[in-house]
């Protein structure tokens, strides 16, 4: 998923439809894709991955102002993510 499909889907997840916040949510984009790999996850550019990257963006923008612990559902997400990249490329043993 690109950026800009990434951004639609933010954008709807937060209820915005104004173009005034773009480039803020687009550094968030950013921002939780660094994260993620960061974490140790290969980010694909495919649906589900994109689907990752805006759900982590979504709660960096819910947790701005006040740090709430990650959403059960985006973690078990990125675990599950990372378990079967890290499953698959350690076969051997």
């Amino acid at each position: 998923m690109l950026n800009g499909q990434i951004l639609v889907a933010l954008k709807v997840d937060l209820q915005i439809s104004t173009d005034a916040q773009d480039d803020y949510l687009e550094s968030l984009i950013e921002l939780a894709r660094r994260n993620i790999e960061r974490e140790g996850i290969t980010i694909q550019d495919n649906v589900p991955d994109g689907t990752m990257i805006e759900m982590y963006a979504a709660h960096i923008y819910r947790t701005r102002r006040k740090a709430e612990p990650m959403p059960p559902m985006l973690r078990w997400m990125l675990n599950n993510r990372l378990f079967s990249e890290k499953g698959a490329t350690n076969t051997d043993g």
